[in-house]
């Protein structure tokens, strides 16, 4: 793996941090650095009607930590846009002390993981400032939910910089920090032994190097249980190589529910990550969704549409149950091959999932008996919910706060989200 570099500035020294397989950071910190809201919410304190309360300019880790420590263990964040006022790695973050903590949008509530007038504009990062925006580390049980959130802004931002911890050591030699920690999962890092329920998120216009541009799962072994996504929207999301969507890495587990992937771009810039001539997935690319070998994914009634390629995985007899795969044909990567919906060593539990594309198998290893290839229209609304009558039990439908305009096209063309806003 090539040493290289990239430039940041933490709290506005220059910095430069080096990572490959040698992991370096070179960091100036000045004091100050470590704050988190530009309004200190210590006041707020005390839960009221059962729950901590975040406001507008308040600070939702100031929350989450008074709720790790309290019997009251809901947080609800109101209407309002959230940045990071520091360079650190992460905007929230959630670990061991926070298990059982549902951490909850009313209202629109947008978490960013860019704030330019903190940034430094000279960066191919500009805006971001963080590496994820939210992320939950080891310790984190399914009793831990995030919902209602939408999640943007991140820009392939990295810091190594532990003046803000977010991920106390764990004792355990397989889950030392290595260059997927800080750079994967733009949008939501997983990383250890967590198993987070995120329902009724829309992650959002996020980049990272190399991979996961939405979210990043990195189990590093430990995929006996899984992280769960319900409702779930992944759009628009782009990354230098794999799972410009979701990136499941080697040994992780992760499980998918009535979620849509849609427009998701990944294979932007070239591969520095691989060994020398071993390109992944050099002449295809990588799907919206990739997953790893050794990895278990379960995706169920789910839309994959308009993205760079549906899904790779080099799993061993990963579950799809009646999903859309429909025109994954979207130009931006600079893989050469054609693209396609399916890319799947082992497709023995592969069924009742309906497709259509340039490419439907690149492998041939799905059972077209069980499945339907050259599928018909599905006849999407603005909301991405077929309408055509073959569909009835099959694929996305919205649920919870997100929904999309304007209408769709069978091109699956950038669309923008509206919410449901809460009631005054």
């Amino acid at each position: 793996m090539a040493l290289h570099s990239n430039p940041n500035v933490c709290c506005g020294v220059s910095c430069r941090l080096f990572f490959g397989t040698t992991l370096i950071a070179i960091c100036s910190v000045i004091s100050g650095c470590g704050s988190q809201s530009k309004k200190d919410n210590e006041s707020n304190l005390s839960p009221v009607n059962g729950a901590f309360h975040v406001y507008a300019g308040e600070s939702i880790q100031v929350a989450l930590d008074a709720a790790a420590k309290s019997p009251t263990k809901r947080v609800i964040v109101h209407e309002g846009v959230y940045s990071p006022d520091s360079l650190r790695q992460a905007l929230i973050w959630l670990n061991k002390v926070h298990d059982g903590i549902t951490l909850e949008a009313k209202g629109n509530v947008s978490l960013r993981g860019d704030n330019p007038e903190i940034a430094d504009p000279n960066s191919i990062s500009f805006p971001a400032v963080v590496n994820h925006i939210v992320y939950f580390g080891d310790g984190i049980t399914t009793k831990t939910v995030l919902r209602g959130f939408r999640i943007e802004g991140a820009n392939g931002f990295v810091t190594e910089d532990e003046l803000i911890p977010i991920q106390p050591e764990t004792g355990v030699s397989r889950l030392e920090k290595a260059e997927f920690f800080y750079t994967d999962g733009g949008g939501i890092k997983i990383f250890g032994r967590s198993y987070p329920t995120i329902e009724d998120v829309d992650v959002v216009g996020n980049y990272a190097r190399p991979c996961g541009g939405g979210v990043s799962v990195e189990h590093r072994g430990f995929n006996k249980e899984f992280a769960v996504f319900r409702d779930c929207i992944f759009r628009e999301n782009r990354c230098q190589l794999t799972g410009s969507g979701v990136d499941v890495l080697p040994g992780s587990a992760a499980k998918f529910t009535n979620c849509l992937f849609l427009n998701n771009v990944g294979n932007t810039g070239k591969d520095d990550v691989s060994p020398a001539g071993r390109s992944y997935n050099a002449k295809h690319g990588s799907g919206a969704l990739t997953v790893f070998p050794k990895s278990r994914v379960v995706v169920e009634r789910c839309t994959f549409t308009g993205n760079w390629n549906g899904v790779d995985d080099k799993g061993n007899g990963n579950v799809y149950r009646a999903n859309i795969f429909w025109k994954n044909t979207r130009a931006g990567g600079l893989s050469e091959g054609k693209r396609y919906e399916f890319d799947i060593l082992s497709a023995v539990n592969v069924e009742d999932c309906y497709l259509s594309g340039d490419v439907i198998d690149l492998r041939g290893a799905i059972d077209e008996s069980m499945n339907t290839f050259n599928a018909s229209d599905p006849e999407f609304d603005d909301g991405f919910s077929p309408h055509s009558p073959t569909y009835t039990e099959i694929g996305y439908r919205p649920r919870g706060s997100f929904t999309l305009s304007p209408p769709f096209s069978s091109t699956a063309t950038p669309s923008k989200i509206t919410e449901k806003s809460e009631t005054k």
